[in-house]
Parts: C-alpha cells; structure tokens; sequence
C-alpha cells in the first residue's frame, strides 16, 4: 500500500467504482468550471486523494513560505510534514470504503489550478490495467507518515490553516458540519 502512487509515466484516479473501462471528459458537478475534463492526481497529490468520495477533508503541509512557528503550530513538533483532518461522522466510512486506483498514461494530461492541484485531459484516456484497491486507508497514511486527526468540526482547523503560512486543500467542505 505505501506505493498507492503512480509510477513514472502515470497518473491515478481514484474511484469508489471498481468497473470504469474508459474515462470519459466531463464537467465534474462540484466543479466551477465548464470544459469537461477527465480529472486525474500526480504523485505529490495522491494522499488528497485516500478518502471516501464525499468525505470532506482539510489537508496542511509546509511549502517554501511556510514559517517555522506555523508548522509546530498547526502540523505540530515532530508530528511529520503533512496533516489531513476530517471529522469524526465520516469515521466509520474511512475504515469501510472500498477504494479503487486506476493507472493512467501521463500523456495528454495537463496540470491545472494555480497553483496545480490536479491533472487533466481533454480526450477519453482508457486505464493501463485493472483497479487495484487501496485498501486500508489508516495504513497508507501512516506508512506515508501522514498525521491524520478526527475533529467535532472542521471548521475552526481550515480556519487556522487558510489563515497560516502553510500550503492546503479542502475537498468537499461543503458536506462538513456547518
């Protein structure tokens, strides 16, 4: 499991559908964008990646403009580079998803957001193999020395990190508690 990353060459998508024969472009429905789009992750942004779909989750890491004093205050001292949180309702579906990683060529996609925060293609990309389950998500965490918390809310960590020197995704934060 420590090596759920795509090897050189690849890309991976991950789904909770183990049976897609053919990525087809599409305008994602949480997406503020309008061109379709087959989205896939590179290897640095694969572990936003190891939850349920819908699971909402807010991830730190430090990056070139990230202070000292923000890395032991929201990472925490000695605690490894990267944080993800997600509340304590979704739980029970982190330990119970079956997730699925397609391998996909690299060529034809293109890096996107500003900045990138995922890969996409314009045209059909059909998988280099079968799925291949993840398997237990704890596990690639730990073994990717990610430090995952389980918060009441999200809220008041997204906060703390949107505020901070530090790098950061939130996927799906509209399904967190309000």
């Amino acid at each position: 499991m420590a090596f759920m990353r795509p090897e050189p060459g690849q890309v991976l998508h991950f789904s909770e559908d183990p049976a897609i024969e053919r990525f087809v472009p599409h305008v994602a429905v949480t997406s503020t964008l309008t061109e379709p789009y087959v989205w896939a992750v590179d290897h640095d942004r694969c572990p936003d990646y190891w939850f349920p779909r819908a699971c909402p989750r807010a991830m730190a890491w430090p990056g070139p403009r990230t202070t000292d004093d923000d890395v032991v205050r929201i990472v925490g001292a000695g605690c490894g580079q990267r944080v993800h949180a997600i509340e304590y309702c979704w739980l029970r579906a982190l330990m119970e998803v079956r997730l699925y990683a397609y391998r996909l060529p690299a060529d034809g996609f293109a890096p996107i957001g500003d900045p990138p925060h995922a890969v996409v293609s314009r045209d059909p990309v059909a998988p280099l193999g079968p799925p291949e389950p993840v398997g237990d998500l704890f596990e690639l965490h730990e073994q990717a020395g990610i430090q995952l918390r389980v918060l009441d809310n999200l809220w008041p960590f997204w906060n703390e990190v949107t505020a901070s020197s530090l790098e950061f995704s939130g996927i799906r934060l509209r399904n967190a508690r309000r």
